[in-house]
């Protein structure tokens, strides 16, 4: 295919651009740091690397023509003091940039923080919740509510395992588990899962969608 990946410089969207470049489609390299991603890629032809910002109106749409299917690993960075509203503007920018250009498939990288616990409560709204990583997940959640909203787009959330960092990256054990609103726990009652794994199963959903309209999560 013809993909687009939104944040391709990022931890999660190198990751994600690997997996792409390695089941041989052409992607569309859209970050805000184009050098990173060409350090990453180097001369690679099936790369095409675009200088833009998620956050501005209008910069994405014209990149975004004739492309198959966009991925969004946009991040509004986890150190910006506005990160819910960078978030918000960056994720709502790209939604609107997809359904100018035509594209019908938007797969959408969010967090684990919108998750239900066992209480049916969502981790992000629990007193216990990491202050640090607060803001991006209420972002995150609350654009879910958004894009579940939309009608026109066939769109995937992703929420990663609750564990999905880099600590938890380098290794590729090649499968995992998939659940829509709750974590999908081991037998030890952990959710984790590395990086490798989560970008082959967002390639997997774009290449056989199985979640079209529904968020879905992953882990081991």
């Amino acid at each position: 295919m013809d993909v687009a990946l939104i944040g391709a410089s990022g931890f999660v969207g190198s990751h994600v651009l690997q997996e792409l470049l390695s089941r041989g489609h052409k992607v569309t390299s859209i970050a805000r740091h184009p050098d990173a991603v060409a350090q990453t890629v180097r001369s690679n032809s099936q790369v095409h690397i675009q200088q833009a910002d998620a956050t501005v109106p209008g910069q994405l749409a014209p990149l975004l023509s004739h492309q198959d299917a966009v991925i969004s690993a946009f991040n509004g960075g986890w150190m910006n003091p506005d990160l819910y509203e960078t978030f918000m503007e960056g994720a709502i920018n790209i939604q609107n940039a997809v359904e100018a250009a035509g594209i019908k498939r938007l797969i959408i990288i969010g967090g684990a923080g919108s998750l239900l616990d066992n209480k049916g409560q969502q981790f992000v709204d629990s007193p216990d919740f990491p202050k640090a990583f607060f803001a991006g997940a209420a972002a995150a959640r609350d654009y879910l509510n958004i894009i579940r909203q939309n009608k026109t787009l066939d769109w995937t959330f992703i929420s990663p395992a609750i564990e999905m960092n880099k600590t938890t990256a380098g290794v590729r054990r090649g499968h995992y588990r998939t659940g829509l609103d709750t974590p999908v726990l081991d037998e030890k009652g952990r959710s984790a899962i590395s990086v490798e794994d989560l970008s082959m199963a967002i390639v997997d959903e774009l290449e056989n969608p199985a979640f079209i309209r529904k968020r879905f999560t992953v882990a081991y």
